[in-house]
């Protein structure tokens, strides 16, 4: 897919969809179906009007070359998530990332484990910020 700009926002739904696409790498109707079908009650057709809708929206791939139709993701998970934090960032949190992350933190908490990986992310960050000119 050439770089046509940010694509269109997702649904809950349809970021559903994409992480059953992101797992398996490439999928049918049938995989997404069987995914979905085991979290709850879904048409077939509905994931193929979610699948068909993302097609055309940018999200997916469609390869028609075997018996089924094949869907893949046209943006890789990490640098969608990346686009969603942004987006969340500065629409809910004024772009404050300790904003986000007292919000986060407020009424999960996290274990030891969490907080030491936490510390040890942010040393590394500090690091590589004092590298840049």
């Amino acid at each position: 897919m050439e770089d046509e700009g940010p694509l269109p926002a997702l649904t809950p739904t349809q970021l559903e969809v994409m992480d059953v696409v992101w797992e398996h790498g490439e999928v049918t109707v049938a995989d997404v179906w069987k995914a979905l079908s085991s979290r709850r009650v879904v048409a077939r057709n509905t994931v193929l009007t979610l699948l068909t809708r993302l097609e055309e929206r940018g999200w997916l791939v469609r390869d028609e070359s075997g018996h089924a139709h094949r869907y893949r993701a046209a943006a890789p998970r990490a640098a969608t998530q990346t686009t969603l934090i942004d987006r969340l960032l500065e629409t809910a949190f004024g772009g404050s990332v300790e904003g986000l992350v007292v919000a986060l933190l407020h009424d999960r908490g996290i274990s030891k484990e969490e907080a030491a990986r936490l510390r040890a992310l942010i040393d590394q960050a500090e690091r590589q910020r004092r590298k840049r000119p």
